[in-house]
């Protein structure tokens, strides 16, 4: 039973409807929690107070039922633990602060403004539950394979946001004492310069100071497309790789072996995600001189042999 509440709260797989049930009813329960929160801001909703902070007691204690739930079955999340190191792992992970931090304010709302503050946190939740699609994976691979290219790319816009702040500053102090009083109105200047078109609370009135703001300006078009190049560019790798590792499977419609080679995309990952992204079902894993059964959360080495079958054949089957 313990294990199977496991699977239930964990990301539901293909096939597994009661955990891709639950799922969807973490999401609405999540969206009602967040909705609530919005409404109780609105004065002219005055009336429904009391039915939004029955919905949000609801919705808390049925987070604060998953967090135990969850904190009850960590051994399996992480089999490779004891039971009491598993648990303090769970604790200290994202998913499990994320959780914390989502039934915190409810108890000590009346408390500090940081409490309340993190009632925002509950909107988060929702991270966990996109994190294990198709969609998300890609977003964060891209992101994590180009971080050094962003990174640089954010450092160049970052100096240029340095120097035309001090530079628009010395021109307009003068001009604009009050406008531009010091170092950090220049910066505001210039990061609503580089990144928008300008919000038009603080602006240039002499002529230098405007000559410099229309080469800024055109400057702040060219900085801004590098990072959105870099991640684009890495949009389309990561399909191009997708594509082809699923044409390498496209012809298992029986049982069939494959091998996890150093240079494979399938070193690494674990048994759930290989078999969402590649529309597999594996059966075992033949490790060395052992025969391991495919965990979902078991992590593919290098060298091993995967014992595979396509969905559709099992389905037809």
């Amino acid at each position: 039973m313990k294990k199977r509440i496991f699977d239930i709260i964990q990301i539901g797989q293909k096939g597994d409807m009661p955990s891709m049930l639950f799922d969807w009813f973490i999401v609405v329960v999540i969206i009602l929690n967040v909705l609530s929160m919005f409404l109780e801001t609105f004065d002219g909703l005055a009336p429904f107070y009391g039915l939004f902070k029955a919905v949000e007691d609801i919705t808390v204690v049925i987070f604060c039922i998953e967090y135990a739930l969850r904190i009850w079955t960590a051994e399996y999340l992480y089999p490779n633990l004891s039971k009491g190191k598993a648990k303090v792992r769970f604790l200290v992970s994202y998913d499990g602060v994320v959780d914390l931090l989502t039934i915190l304010p409810f108890f000590f709302l009346s408390g500090f403004i940081v409490f309340r503050m993190l009632r925002v946190v509950r909107i988060f939740h929702l991270f966990r539950i996109n994190a294990q699609y198709d969609s998300f994976n890609v977003i964060t691979t891209v992101l994590y394979e180009k971080r050094n290219q962003i990174l640089s790319s954010v450092f160049i816009i970052v100096i240029l946001m340095l120097a035309s702040s001090l530079c628009m500053y010395n021109v307009e102090h003068t001009a604009q004492p009050y406008v531009f009083r010091n170092a950090f109105s220049g910066i505001w200047w210039s990061m609503s310069t580089l990144l928008t078109v300008g919000y038009g609370d603080i602006y240039p009135v002499t002529v230098l100071g405007k000559t410099m703001a229309i080469c800024i300006a055109f400057l702040g078009v060219g900085v801004v497309a590098i990072p959105t190049g870099i991640i684009s560019a890495g949009f389309v790798e990561q399909y191009s790789k997708k594509a082809a590792e699923q044409e390498k499977f496209n012809d298992i419609e029986e049982l069939g072996e494959i091998l996890v080679t150093p240079e494979s995309e399938l070193c690494g990952k674990t048994i759930e995600e290989v078999q969402q992204t590649y529309d597999m079902r594996i059966l075992v894993v033949l490790r060395g001189d052992m025969t391991v059964l495919a965990a979902a959360n078991l992590k593919l080495c290098e060298n091993d042999i995967l014992v595979a079958a396509s969905e559709r054949m099992l389905k037809v089957e």
